[in-house]
């Protein structure tokens, strides 16, 4: 069991091109978030919101991008959390926290309208939402839902794994201890039949000094 928690303890870290791809599409994505705002910014009457809603995000999803890429120096010995560091990490929790607390917002303004007439009509343009805005505003926050079930499914299939693994490292834990306690339990028998063999023979040598004497 031990064992199982120290595998949920160190997940699997990325390293060389993979850190790099991650890094640059966690940037990408919020840039093209506050360029599709900026350009369809007033082309969505019936929720002008959304595009706000896409350079808001883009705005602070890239500085939390930007504050995740500064290496944080190593904790010294001592144990002493240095101040920075304090700042650091409760500044990308507010940050984080708020992010999330936004795509909430901004899922009740995309979803709530779909899907908005593609098409400007002169007589109502009320129902009107540019199709590029509206379409990248919508699979935008529909990937953050398929990202998060696929990380959620991997998972589960870890810790599944993981588990059934387990058993086989305590079967042989508990197989060494039976061995262990086994062969004590062997030289515990040999010393008491030694012993039992070392009494018969003083036996015997008293025994044949008595009958000498």
């Amino acid at each position: 069991m031990s064992r199982f928690v120290v595998r949920i303890h160190r997940p699997p870290q990325l390293k060389g091109a993979a850190l790099v791809l991650s890094k640059l599409f966690g940037c990408a994505i919020p840039v093209v978030q506050i360029a599709i705002g900026s350009v369809y910014l007033d082309d969505c009457p019936v929720q002008h919101y959304i595009p706000i809603y896409l350079i808001v995000s883009g705005v602070f999803g890239l500085m939390l991008a930007l504050f995740t890429c500064i290496p944080f120096p190593k904790e010294p010995e001592d144990n002493d959390t240095d101040v920075i560091d304090v700042v650091c990490i409760t500044w990308n929790s507010l940050l984080a926290f708020f992010l999330f607390s936004w795509f909430i917002v901004g899922n009740v303004w995309i979803y709530s309208i779909y899907q908005p007439e593609y098409t400007k009509n002169s007589t109502n343009v009320d129902v009107y939402c540019d199709k590029t805005l509206y379409l990248f505003s919508f699979w935008i926050t529909t990937l953050f839902y398929i990202i998060f079930g696929f990380v959620l499914v991997a998972g589960c299939c870890r810790l599944v794994c993981a588990y059934l693994c387990c058993p086989d490292d305590d079967a042989n834990a508990n197989a060494n201890v039976n061995v262990n306690v086994n062969t004590n339990a062997n030289s515990n028998v040999n010393v008491k039949a030694n012993a039992k063999a070392n009494a018969n023979v003083n036996a015997n040598v008293n025994t044949n000094v008595i009958i000498n004497v």
